[in-house]
């Protein structure tokens, strides 16, 4: 029997201005519902420029609470509901004084907040600084169940950690998003540019095939100017939906924006599993060393 939903990944340049930008993806959720998404997710940080670029404690003041009380999360409900859709949104949360994270909040397709999660894995590079900002998640790894899908959220830098992929598929997720914002460093990207963006997209599409579930990447695109001056990132958008056998079902451009609609049939999820049955045969009786940092001689 067919399952078939349709999933919407919203690519935007971001402005200076959080406001111009959340009302730009307020007007591209309720363009993807009218062209049939039925479950929308944002880019990473989405109200904002990535400011994580430098680090400045004024930045600090960006971040807001996440919870059905919020202003952001109730006009994000409020579009939810009205158009019965689900939204995944990416959000820079204030937790508490001095306590900052990285978050998604899932919203389902009756307005209802259903939760968060919050980043674990936190990036420290040159104009990824976001170890000053953002506390690592303690939410663990979430499966939310909405009217559509099963769908699992993890954040950008998750994508390389193939744990975090195992764990939130075997909480049941039928869909993996990554809301993300990664781009090539202009000094860097004549020489390393294809093998960065590869390696990318080669590890999420790994995940969908290790994991028997789709993949929905979705990123920003542009350049974004450091604020400092020096320098900036080029934002490779490149949004993209994979099945499970890890093909590219669909994806954005490189240098556009994009509301990327696709339509996915969640029945493959068992289909392939049945065929490769990679939970069967986990021999978890002999992972234990997983959990240790390294293992010496």
């Amino acid at each position: 029997m067919d399952r078939k939903v349709s999933l919407g990944l919203i690519q935007l340049l971001a402005s200076e201005k959080p406001e111009e930008n959340f009302e730009k993806t307020l007007s591209a959720i309720e363009d993807a519902s009218r062209s049939g998404a039925q479950i929308i997710c944002t880019q990473e940080l989405f109200k904002t420029r990535y400011f994580c670029q430098v680090e400045n404690w004024d930045y600090f003041s960006l971040a807001e609470p996440i919870n059905e009380k919020s202003k952001t999360i109730k006009e994000l409900s409020k579009i939810a509901r009205g158009k019965k859709v689900v939204i995944i949104a990416s959000l820079f949360e204030k937790r508490a004084e001095g306590m900052y994270h990285n978050t998604v909040a899932v919203i389902d397709a009756d307005g209802k907040f259903l939760g968060k999660y919050r980043k674990m894995h936190i990036p420290d590079d040159p104009h990824f600084y976001e170890k000053f900002y953002f506390t690592p998640g303690d939410l663990g790894y979430k499966v939310f169940k909405t009217k559509y899908a099963d769908i699992g959220t993890l954040i950008c830098w998750d994508q390389w950690f193939p744990e975090a992929a195992r764990l939130t598929a075997m909480k049941g997720a039928q869909i993996i998003f990554y809301p993300t914002a990664i781009g090539w460093l202009p000094e860097e990207k004549e020489e390393f540019g294809e093998s960065q963006y590869n390696a990318w997209e080669t590890v999420q599409r790994g995940h969908a095939v290790a994991n028997g579930c789709f993949v929905a990447c979705v990123n920003r695109v542009g350049f974004e100017p450091s604020p400092d001056g020096n320098g900036g990132i080029e934002f490779w958008g490149q949004s993209f939906v994979c099945d499970p056998y890890g093909q590219i079902v669909k994806k954005a451009s490189a240098d556009k924006e994009e509301i990327l609609i696709t339509e996915i049939d969640l029945s493959m999820v068992d289909q392939t599993r049945i065929v490769w049955p990679f939970f069967r045969d986990r021999r978890n009786d002999s992972y234990q060393d997983i959990t240790k940092r390294w293992l010496e001689d």
